[in-house]
């Protein structure tokens, strides 16, 4: 082909998919979490390592003991090929008409304990009207935090926080404030609680890594002031329940966290403290962004905890 100048004009045959794997290679860090998370073998992604490689005429990924690194060009194209395999798949999605009634989906959902509990029942009611060949597996929250969204093992996480990677979407649909939560007949459970009343208290925390130590603790110790904690729990129903059997009191979100105290006969007391609320939050990874199936779920777990909170967004 020639262009009206006469110079000559060659046109190159790019493979998407040496584009798609590179984007997975730059993102996991690993021949192995690459390969699962494509679908391929270990051999088969580094064989097509091999290729970029060659395509690249830099070695991309390089052994640092027992993890592999990027080389710097693989950084500076970290960014480019995220876009353009992004692009890319835009370009080659089709748009199409959303079919709920026949839609065949599982969908994985994980989140904190308490926002599963005010999520779980009017979910699984409204897809189960709407859209009943979608299957749900609800997930609580790992003690450490794992890749999961990335690896595409979880579809939609909810919690507090927003993420730190940026191929990781978020939205922020609610926020509730933390109140103390104490059994009926608490000898401090009568009247306000100040902060006089507040540290001779006992405390359980509600941690799902073990820790002791939270934004409570770090308000006191401005004040020159520190509370006694006996022992954390994984879970807001554990703590719960400690607390509905002992003298034992826990910091909760008050209204996502109201059922669970009521059942269990628990009052619930303003904390003396100015505390930011705690912020409700849909995390999942960009490549759902357009997934007009996982847009619909997204927007049924952000009605229904806009509903258990005060929907400040």
């Amino acid at each position: 082909m020639h262009n009206p100048t006469g110079a000559c004009l060659t046109v190159a045959h790019v493979d998407l998919n040496l584009l798609v794997a590179l984007d997975a290679l730059l993102e996991e860090n690993s021949v192995t979490a690459a390969a699962d998370r494509l679908n391929l073998s270990p051999p088969a992604m580094s064989r097509t390592l091999a290729r970029i490689r060659r395509a690249t005429g830099d070695d991309i990924l390089v052994r640092a003991g027992r993890t592999m690194v990027p080389t710097p060009r693989a950084l500076e194209l970290r960014e480019e090929t995220r876009d353009l395999v992004r692009r890319a798949t835009a370009v080659l999605t089709p748009v199409r008409r959303l079919d709920l009634a026949a839609l065949n989906r599982h969908f994985t959902v994980r989140g904190h304990d308490a926002l599963l509990a005010a999520l779980a029942a009017p979910l699984i009611a409204r897809v189960g009207a709407t859209a009943p060949n979608i299957h749900l597996s609800l997930l609580a929250e790992s003690a450490a935090d794992q890749p999961d969204l990335a690896r595409g093992q979880v579809d939609l996480e909810i919690g507090a926080d927003e993420p730190g990677r940026p191929e990781i979407s978020s939205e922020v649909v609610g926020a509730d404030r933390l109140v103390l939560a104490l059994r009926r007949g608490h000898p401090l459970a009568k009247g306000r609680v100040g902060l006089d009343r507040l540290v001779r208290m006992t405390f359980v925390t509600v941690s799902r890594r073990g820790r002791l130590h939270n934004a409570i603790d770090d308000a006191l110790a401005e004040r020159g002031l520190r509370r006694r904690v006996i022992a954390s729990l994984p879970t807001s129903a554990a703590a719960l329940d400690v607390v509905s059997r002992s003298d034992a009191v826990a910091v909760v979100a008050e209204r996502v966290c109201r059922p669970a105290s009521a059942r269990l006969g628990l009052v619930t007391r303003r904390l003396p403290l100015e505390l930011p609320p705690t912020r409700v939050v849909l995390t999942w990874h960009h490549r759902h962004d357009s997934d007009p199936a996982h847009a619909w779920l997204r927007g049924q777990v952000r009605d229904v905890l806009r509903e258990a909170t005060d929907g400040t967004a």
